[in-house]
């Protein structure tokens, strides 16, 4: 996690004392901060959750209007039913959370848009964005460089910010396990982010080369009879670091709608070795040979996906690296706070912020 004092201090160094903030978000579900272990929410709606927490540490006055269950306040950050909003209140900045139609909620003239799809220029027009983009004229949010290189530069002509998410607290705080199933993977995702395409790997591959494995996967329509498959559900988030900490590999495929893959990241902060295809942004979340395993294609995949408990290169010696990398992994998992601050301040005043430009 960042030095939180440094950002205060850039701030207060400028003269501001405050900000007032509001993330907009509309889901089909119910939610707010007393959800943040729901196996209901996903990477967007714990993101949203922990930053608002973290920028309301800083000192900033925050507001989330969404579908919450009543309009309340919570640890000094108030949440507001999206259905009771009457008129758009004045804020400093204000962040949407995937739709640009969100801004009629909440005014301001510093707007950021938290892009969570590559949305082609046919489906913007479609879901009916675009007239609220050139409306509200926000800056957006790219998770990855995948991101940006295949989204149309004219969905961001208004600018754009570069920023990584971070995992949740509950991932920081767990003690490693040492003591692990050499023979058991995890597949943690849901099921439309390629699980199919590893079932059928490890089906008709892996599982011939060493019938010992076991293989944790999200519960699943796509009816691969075998015994070597656990299904697991999308527990809370307690449950699912348990399920981490006893597996000896990830296997992510990757996804080309996967911008960021917030499961990479959990898995590198519990010291899990992850096993990719590098689809979408995976090659950009593993680090080949050092945080897991790139592969260049199916065929080469089934090597990187078999291992054994004598095979010195997914036994103990991989733990015991991955051990002492961790703490340079939470050095470089930045958190989008840091980038917000930056882009709060440069709008806000005519200085820049002179500290961790």
């Amino acid at each position: 996690m960042i030095n939180l004092l440094i950002i205060n201090l850039s701030i207060n160094i400028i003269g501001i004392k405050f900000v007032k903030i509001c993330f907009v978000d509309n889901t089909d579900f119910k939610y707010d901060s007393n959800s943040i272990n729901s196996e209901k929410l996903r990477g967007a709606e714990t993101v949203l959750i922990n930053l608002s927490r973290e920028l309301n540490v800083l000192g900033n006055q925050i507001t989330i209007i969404n579908n919450c269950p009543s309009s309340k306040v919570i640890n000094n950050i108030k949440w507001k039913n999206i259905n009771e909003i009457i008129r758009a209140e004045n804020y400093d900045v204000v962040i949407a959370n995937g739709d640009c139609r969100l801004f009629k909620y909440a005014s301001s003239k510093n707007n950021i848009l938290f892009s969570h799809s590559l949305q082609s220029i046919e489906k913007f027009l479609r879901k009916k964005q675009l007239f609220a983009y050139l409306k509200y004229k926000p800056k957006v949010c790219f998770l990855s460089n995948y991101h940006k290189k295949n989204r149309s530069k004219v969905l961001y002509l208004f600018g754009h910010i570069r920023l990584n998410w971070a995992v949740d607290d509950i991932f920081l705080n767990a003690k490693i396990n040492d003591k692990v199933d050499n023979n058991l993977a995890i597949f943690s995702s849901r099921q439309d982010r390629n699980l199919e395409l590893l079932l059928n790997i490890w089906k008709n591959k892996i599982i011939k080369k060493n019938n010992k494995l076991k293989l944790l996967a999200t519960e699943n329509n796509y009816n691969f009879q075998d015994n070597s498959i656990i299904m697991r559900k999308l527990d809370d988030r307690s449950k699912l670091i348990e399920d981490f900490k006893k597996s000896r590999v990830c296997l992510i495929p990757g996804h080309k709608a996967e911008l960021f893959c917030l499961v990479a990241e959990e898995a590198k902060e519990l010291c899990i070795p992850i096993v990719t295809l590098g689809i979408g942004c995976l090659g950009e979340r593993v680090d080949h040979e050092k945080n897991g395993y790139v592969a260049k294609n199916n065929d080469d995949s089934t090597t990187l996906f078999f291992w054994t408990p004598t095979d010195e290169a997914y036994s103990s010696p991989i733990i015991i690296k991955f051990i002492s990398f961790d703490l340079y992994m939470r050095k470089i998992n930045d958190t989008i706070i840091k980038g917000i601050e930056i882009f709060i301040c440069s709008h806000l005043v005519d200085s820049k912020p002179p500290i961790n430009q």
